[in-house]
């Protein structure tokens, strides 16, 4: 299932964040979202619940209407599924397991079909299977899993891509220089290694680290102090309250050291259950706190393209994106280096002070006085703007009739009368579609105040009528076409 905002036939699908005690139904990848399937002209959409962290339904199936009545049958199916799909140890069995792999005296072996780490006694089940031997798992290749593990690929669910090492040391030292030594890592598993290597080699400051992902293979190398089963999309636990536990202690305030949350979600992800979650942790953090007057807002780097930028913005208006540009080994296009559009789009969004986030001069950032903030070299500051507008790493370009600056290739059409690309299609300028539910040019529909009203009266309109069948309605909107 695609899920996206609005289509040219005036259909689209909304994220319904659900108020007060109502419990959605699970899948195998926790509590599913809300959503509601919108139409153009309807007051009222169809709501609908979906799986939180897919949008392929071939990856997961989950689909229910709002107003199911679901069987006991059914749901005693469903749960027995969902228990048929979860990882084929817990998270205490995979501690034990790791300690015995370690005590092994000779022959290790990670099975790369199963993606697991296998005990002498699971060999001769695993003996079809492409194995690596003893040579390739030494100390130091435990120590990085994500070098083991086969990143996960399907770009509708939980895609991986892993920092390069450039990204990964740049965040790692930037960190460290602004006082951290607790760091939440959601969704970064390599930030997550570098930091227990640097640990390890005892040539800075220690700094604590837990990692937070859907990926339940990482369980097999960390202690359940050290990794938490979690879905992002729907701030899930998989291991409970206990698993909970282990955030609520890590974020604690006891030691006194500063706390930073840094997370790269799949970049298909929707933005608002992101924020929404990233909204929890940020105040089971501040309920933690105990001095009196200190910082009210978690320090948060949330790693996303830059196009998402508005729609982060409207949810933490507090953020900044910055111009850096993080890039992944397993990417084939976000690579450092390259120029023009090929650069990749993803940037830092942060709540830190954007002057004490230094960006590496040696890589063609320098500091802006005016906007006091460090920007990407191409990022020439506008007098008329009184910003440095780019965001893609391209000079861009001041359009006087739109008064404000814009990408280099766009030119402005006095018919649509905005900048855009040459071969647009002239009379389709944005926003000239209004709102779905009240027909106004200013605001969309997810930000309509008319719409809680509108479906509180068509509710109580509802529940105040008899529901028609479908073949009576049928017959009554043919026979208003034929008088």
């Amino acid at each position: 299932m695609q899920l996206k905002e609005s289509d040219e036939d005036g259909f689209g699908i909304e994220i319904v964040l659900q108020q007060g005690d109502r419990k959605a139904p699970s899948c195998v990848h926790g509590p599913t979202l809300l959503f509601e399937k919108v139409c153009k002209g309807e007051e009222k959409g169809r709501r609908f619940y979906a799986c939180s962290a897919c949008r392929d339904r071939k990856e997961c199936n989950f689909f229910q209407w709002e107003d199911d009545k679901v069987s006991e049958a059914r749901l005693l199916a469903r749960e027995e599924e969902n228990r048929s799909k979860m990882p084929p140890f817990t998270h205490q069995e995979y501690c034990s397991r790791f300690r015995k792999f370690l005590a092994l005296p000779l022959g290790r072996r990670f099975c790369q079909d199963c993606q697991l780490l296998l005990l002498p006694g699971e060999w001769e089940i695993h003996a079809s299977h492409k194995m690596s031997q003893a040579d390739d798992i030494t100390e130091a290749r435990l120590s990085r899993p994500s070098l083991m593990l086969k990143p996960l690929e399907n770009k509708k669910s939980n895609a991986q891509y892993l920092f390069a090492d450039r990204s990964c040391h740049f965040l790692l030292d930037t960190l460290a220089k602004l006082g951290y030594r607790k760091v939440l890592c959601v969704g970064t598993p390599r930030l997550h290694e570098l930091i227990r290597l640097r640990n390890q080699e005892g040539k800075s400051d220690p700094m604590k680290s837990l990692l937070l992902d859907i990926d339940f293979r990482y369980a097999q190398f960390y202690g359940t102090d050290e990794f938490c089963h979690y879905n992002m999309f729907n701030h899930h636990f998989f291991g409970g309250e206990a698993a909970s536990g282990v955030l609520r202690a890590f974020l604690g305030e006891e030691d006194g050291e500063k706390v930073i949350m840094v997370s790269d979600p799949p970049f298909g992800g929707l933005v608002k259950p992101l924020a929404h979650s990233f909204s929890q942790i940020s105040e089971t953090w501040r309920k933690l706190q105990t001095s009196e007057g200190g910082v009210v807002e978690m320090p948060i780097v949330w790693i996303f393209p830059y196009f998402f930028e508005p729609r982060i913005l409207e949810c933490f208006p507090s953020f900044t994106m910055l111009d850096y540009q993080v890039d992944y080994d397993n990417h084939p296009l976000y690579k450092h280096g390259k120029t023009g559009r090929k650069q990749s789009p993803v940037r830092l969004f942060t709540n830190l002070t954007p002057r004490d986030v230094v960006l590496p001069r040696e890589e063609g950032y320098r500091f802006c006085k005016v906007c006091a903030r460090y920007v990407w070299s191409g990022n020439k500051h506008c007098t008329k703007c009184n910003l440095c507008p780019s965001k893609d790493g391209r000079v861009w370009k001041h359009c006087s009739e739109c008064q404000k600056c814009v990408k280099p290739s766009w030119r402005h059409c006095q018919s649509c009368a905005r900048c855009a690309l040459p071969d647009h299609p002239c009379g389709n300028s944005p926003g000239l579609e209004g709102c779905f539910n009240c027909g106004s040019l200013k605001h969309k529909r997810r930000a309509c105040p008319l719409k809680d009203k509108r479906r509180t009266d068509n509710k109580s309109k509802a529940m105040n009528s008899k529901r028609t069948s479908g073949a009576q309605r049928r017959a009554n909107k043919l026979k208003k076409t034929t008088e």
